[in-house]
């Protein structure tokens, strides 16, 4: 997946917006990290993102898919190698992680992301 799609599909998510930071993009919603991508220049080397403990024992046991420096006991993990999962299964895990990051944000801040998405 290039970078110009994995952005568009990532900020196509209700509320998610991206920053610079650590070196890369950091997607967020409501302030919340739920994807990660590693650049070099325009090129992506990484894409980290949150999963759960059976996805992460999963994922972690494919080739090119390792746990997350720093986030590992949260369950997040790093795609090294974009070849490892083909772009419709990465779209649907960053949107899991999308989805797992929301649901541990207040109810009203939910339901709020719910009504947006729900009229955008």
């Amino acid at each position: 997946m290039h970078l110009r799609a994995l952005r568009q599909f990532a900020l196509s998510l209700p509320r998610a917006r991206v920053s610079e930071q650590w070196g890369g993009l950091a997607f967020k919603v409501e302030e919340k990290v739920f994807l990660f991508v590693s650049l070099d220049g325009e090129i992506i080397e990484a894409v980290v993102f949150k999963c759960t403990p059976d996805e992460f024992a999963e994922l972690t046991d494919i080739d090119g898919i390792t746990q997350a420096p720093y986030f590992a006991k949260r369950h997040w993990v790093r795609v090294a190698d974009l070849l490892a999962l083909p772009a419709t299964s990465l779209q649907q895990r960053i949107r899991r992680s999308y989805d797992l990051v929301v649901a541990k944000l207040p109810k009203k801040v939910q339901a709020s992301i719910r009504s947006a998405a729900d009229h955008g």
